[in-house]
């Protein structure tokens, strides 16, 4: 038996991966996909749009249309996500959220919709980026309490939010597990004549260029040697994959707030 899968913010990059996964998947059975109402590609079919062949299924402005899917995936805006959340709680739909830029307070309110649907909130959907959050906290109670740590990414031109939801990620594992509070010890970029610095600081610095999918570096740098664990993505489809991994997981299971670490069993 397929799951049936929907895209939300199907027209953009992201979201022309995450049909072309979902049609290539074969335990998955797309059946619709919504674009803005000012879009041009409304009413435009979705293979089409892909680049893959028309496969029948047109694009929509409504989530109405979309009322026989499973599992819904939003990689829309933060705005969109939020409405997106309520229709499905309206409707008893499950929901992967691959946007990202959320603050605490949106992030909170998404763990509560957990209360009333099943939902995974995913700064990354790559299953390697995913196995790198683990690593990062192994290596983090072995050696983070004398090393210096720093973070780097990089992503292409068009990425709105900075640093990346990954990278906060990677930090917000590390800081847990060093016991620390990340908005306490997070440094965003240096400049000019700084002080020595903090040991117990974790810095970050962000590239944005060209079309650059995507990298993660941690810094684990100690007097004498570092530990450098790196991730790169050449090509939107892993994650794309990842949310189709992601979709069928979260539609065997109960309401629930989860994210690519229950997916994964790594927990």
């Amino acid at each position: 038996m397929t799951v049936k899968v929907a895209i939300l913010g199907c027209s953009g990059r992201m979201g022309r991966n995450l049909i072309q996964a979902a049609v290539e998947n074969p335990d998955i059975s797309i059946v619709g996909g919504t674009v803005r109402a000012s879009s041009s590609f409304v009413d435009f079919d979705l293979g089409e749009l892909a680049g893959i062949g028309k496969i029948g299924i047109p694009t929509t402005t409504s989530l109405s249309d979309l009322a026989s899917a499973d599992v819904l995936i939003d990689f829309t805006s933060i705005e969109s996500t939020f409405e997106n959340i309520q229709w499905c709680k309206k409707h008893n739909k499950a929901l992967v959220i691959g946007t990202t830029g959320f603050d605490d307070e949106q992030t909170q309110q998404i763990k509560d919709a957990g209360n009333d649907m099943p939902v995974l909130l995913a700064p990354n959907t790559s299953v390697g980026v995913n196995l790198l959050f683990k690593l990062l906290e192994i290596t983090a109670k072995a050696i983070g309490d004398y090393t210096d740590i720093e973070i780097f990414e990089a992503h292409h031109r068009f990425k709105k939010d900075a640093p990346s939801g990954t990278a906060m990620k990677m930090g917000q594992v590390i800081a847990d597990t060093l016991g620390r509070d990340l908005k306490e010890c997070a440094v965003y970029g240096r400049e000019g004549i700084t002080d020595e610095r903090d040991p117990n600081t974790i810095g970050f610095a962000t590239v944005r260029a060209g079309d650059i999918v995507g990298e993660h570096t941690a810094f684990f740098a100690d007097l004498g040697e570092r530990l450098e664990i790196t991730h790169k993505a050449s090509s939107r489809m892993t994650f794309a994959q990842g949310a189709m991994r992601a979709a069928l997981w979260l539609s065997s299971v109960n309401k629930g707030y989860y994210d690519m670490q229950d997916v994964l069993g790594l927990k």
